[in-house]
């Protein structure tokens, strides 16, 4: 067994082994959100005035073309339909079953064109609220591109690497491991250049993080682990698990125990690690082991 320092010993200094992605700052983050958005709204206000009910608004906003039809979308779910999300709206063949189901709770178009006109022009408010949406995942796309470059960089020759750098579908294991029957999705596949597969690895960037999220964390880790571990017992396949996490989240709460906790149950199958701790840790000793 590859013996290496435990998450755990790391705590003490934990605040040094983070990794700090930057972000804009407020009010300066407007000037991007202006650019992005001004036009969208500009968009969105011509259909409302052209709309002969808020379901004929979806249905036209549907007619415009991506990715201005998604961002016409969000606005769509803040101004007429809370009770709906993006990704239940944007599939064109449901909107007219969306509107059997949900159309009954849209907001009566001329209360939303009542709004719309007390809104100002251009509408900071709504427009800094999309920017924070749409970089809400920008960090955790961060994470994984800064390791994926680090392995192929140290470790490209020796094994395989998939699964999405930045946006991009999943790992799915029972599409990569040999009777695999469930749909698990992972971040991470590393496996022998002769297709052994060696470590599935989740990778997380946690901004904040706290109460019962810390919970449904814990508790989703180790079923993900029992999974793995149950399947490379039975098969005799050597797995181990990697957690790739990041961010000043695991810092609040009981989040670095948490992990600790996890990795010193794993008797060296397991290993947690932020970026900075890849250099020390996350060696070809215990890929191999």
């Amino acid at each position: 067994m590859v013996v290496f320092n435990p998450f755990s010993s790391y705590k003490a200094t934990a605040s040094k082994w983070i990794t700090i992605f930057d972000s804009a700052f407020y009010p300066d983050s407007l000037d991007e959100a202006k650019i992005l958005y001004e036009k969208v709204l500009e968009r969105f206000t011509e259909l409302v005035n052209q709309a002969e009910s808020s379901a004929n608004l979806l249905q036209l906003i549907t007619e415009d073309p991506d990715p201005l039809r998604i961002q016409l979308l969000r606005i769509f779910r803040r101004y007429v339909s809370p009770d709906t999300s993006v990704e239940m709206i944007k599939r064109k063949t449901k909107i007219l079953s969306i509107i059997d189901d949900f159309g009954d709770r849209f907001r009566n178009l001329h209360e939303v064109r009542k709004k719309l006109k007390a809104r100002p022009i251009p509408d900071e408010a709504l427009m800094a609220i999309l920017l924070e949406q749409k970089t809400r995942g920008q960090k955790g796309y961060d994470l994984t591109e800064a390791f994926f470059s680090h392995f192929r960089k140290t470790f490209g020759e020796h094994y395989l690497i998939q699964g999405p750098i930045r946006g991009g579908r999943d790992v799915m294991l029972n599409e990569v491991l040999d009777n695999w029957e469930t749909k698990t999705p992972a971040d991470i596949l590393i496996s022998r250049l002769d297709g052994t597969p060696l470590v599935v690895g989740f990778a997380r960037y946690d901004s904040d993080r706290g109460g019962s999220q810390e919970d449904d964390r814990t508790g989703g880790n180790r079923d993900k682990i029992t999974d793995i571990f149950k399947y490379a017992d039975t098969y005799e396949v050597p797995l181990k698990v990697f957690f790739l996490n990041d961010g000043p989240g695991l810092l609040l709460g009981s989040m670095w125990n948490d992990y600790a906790s996890l990795e010193s149950n794993g008797n060296g199958r397991i290993m947690v690690c932020t970026l900075k701790m890849l250099d020390d840790r996350f060696t070809k000793d215990w890929l191999d082991s």
